[in-house]
């Protein structure tokens, strides 16, 4: 996948003492996405809006919102977050992802 024409933000995104970072990007048609990578962990990010997450590479285990059952996902798969919720992380392979925000 590429995105051309898009707006890069070169200061990185750095979460979890930099086992989590990314970049953000704006494509040419005003969608806005992060590209990142997360080191093998478990991780809690908030969510504001509702994201997509592609996995690119790597695979994990996600628990979204309340829910107690977590979610097995790996490359060329991807997961819904509501907005005004959370999820849980835990990553078992260097993952390389990219964040679709609604």
């Amino acid at each position: 996948m590429s995105f051309a024409n898009a707006t890069i933000t070169k200061k990185a995104n750095v979460y979890h003492d930099g086992r989590v970072t990314s970049r953000s990007i704006v494509t040419s048609d005003g969608a806005s996405k992060t590209l990142g990578v997360m080191l093998p962990g478990t991780y809690r990010f908030n969510t504001q809006t509702p994201e997509v997450m592609e996995i690119t590479q790597g695979a994990c285990r996600v628990r979204i919102g309340d829910q107690e059952s977590w979610l097995e996902v790996k490359a060329g798969e991807q997961f819904d977050v509501p907005g005004n919720s959370s999820f849980d992380i835990e990553v078992t392979a260097l993952l390389d992802y990219i964040c679709h925000f609604a």
